[in-house]
């Protein structure tokens, strides 16, 4: 799985990807000072929410609170019930009207959140309720689908297909999910089954990075064997 060194362009990728934090980094999930802060900063949706203490979450809503309202970080309380894997509190706020597709700070909605904690459970409910796969996010101006295809988050990867995720999206990098797949991937299973779901569901094997890459090349650079069969493969569909 190693990639192979010597390439012309390999300092510029290699600067391209120290550049690049993972989607998981990136997230910035309620520290335990923020979550004990909520109740004495009157974000008492944010503390039920966290806690999962749905009669805490109406009583809070009941006496007026927004259920949109933010915390320092922007996170309404369906973020930080989705990081806490809270499927009661998230269909709660849900029924109360919640913002499903709400950004936080760093342009995160709860999909996302779900996608790139690998949540499948999580990410189904909010699909369920409404929420889309297909909002751009984040600072690079990704989707869900190139967050989880960046992780190798293959069982997310094919509910966010199933739910109708842009499969070309290109960020601001240049990137499509296929090519963070390989990229950003390590060329294992996960990322081998998350680059198949994205072949099978017609995702372009001919868009290019900002260098003029297409995937095979960029598979073949990196070694991934397996990964240049199938993109080999689609190719010749």
């Amino acid at each position: 799985m190693k990639r192979r060194a010597g390439a012309p362009w390999a300092v510029a990728l290699t600067v391209a990807l120290v550049a690049v934090s993972l989607p998981a980094r990136a997230q910035t999930a309620p520290s335990a000072t923020e979550v004990a802060g909520y109740a004495r900063l009157h974000h008492g949706p944010h503390a039920a929410a966290h806690r999962g203490d749905t009669a805490a979450l109406q009583r809070a809503l009941a006496a007026g609170t927004a259920v949109d309202a933010r915390d320092a970080h922007g996170r309404t309380a369906l973020h930080v019930a989705t990081f806490a894997r809270q499927h009661e509190a998230i269909r709660l706020l849900a029924r109360a009207g919640a913002a499903l597709g709400a950004l936080e700070n760093d342009r995160y909605d709860a999909v996302t959140i779900a996608a790139v904690a690998d949540d499948e459970p999580t990410l189904a409910l909010l699909l369920q309720l409404g929420a889309s796969a297909k909002l751009t996010t984040s600072r690079y101006d990704g989707t869900a689908l190139i967050a989880a295809a960046h992780l190798g988050h293959d069982g997310v990867v094919r509910q966010l297909i199933r739910a109708g995720a842009p499969l070309d999206h290109v960020n601001n990098l240049h990137w499509t999910a296929v090519i963070e797949a390989v990229v950003l991937g390590d060329g294992g299973p996960r990322h081998q089954a998350t680059l198949k779901a994205l072949l099978d569901a017609g995702a372009s094997t001919r868009l290019t990075d900002r260098q003029g890459r297409t995937p095979l090349e960029l598979a073949r650079a990196n070694g991934y064997a397996a990964m240049v069969q199938m993109l080999q493969a689609a190719a010749a569909r």
